[in-house]
């Protein structure tokens, strides 16, 4: 199961119900107000593994929680910010070009821009 940060777009779990991936929001959570480590620590214990957030600030809480919780995966959105529907159409195309993957104890940076 995966956790939409608050500055991810609520339609994106939406989108990766598409894909055949349960995920929620933090808002839906009633989570909004959560520090980033009190959010991962939160999903863990919620069940979740992976947690998309566009904040490249939660990289630095990250690579703390990543140690304490090496099953738990976090991933930073790097798509630009766009208004909700272009925000969608780059997030499917980019999914269609390389899914996201998630992997224990990781902090990927997706799409990778290689």
């Amino acid at each position: 199961m995966w956790l939409l940060d608050v500055n991810m777009p609520r339609k994106i779990a939406a989108v990766l119900g598409e894909f055949g991936i349960v995920a929620e929001t933090a808002e839906t959570r009633d989570w909004s107000d959560l520090t980033n480590k009190m959010l991962v620590e939160a999903a863990i214990l919620a069940g979740f593994n992976c947690v998309l957030t566009r904040d490249r600030l939660f990289s630095e809480s990250a690579a703390r929680a990543l140690k304490r919780f090496p099953q738990f995966c976090v991933v930073l959105v790097t798509i630009p910010q766009l208004r909700g529907p272009e925000f969608e159409e780059q997030f499917r195309l980019a999914w269609s070009r390389n899914p996201i993957q998630p992997g224990a104890g990781q902090l990927l940076h997706w799409p990778d821009r290689r």
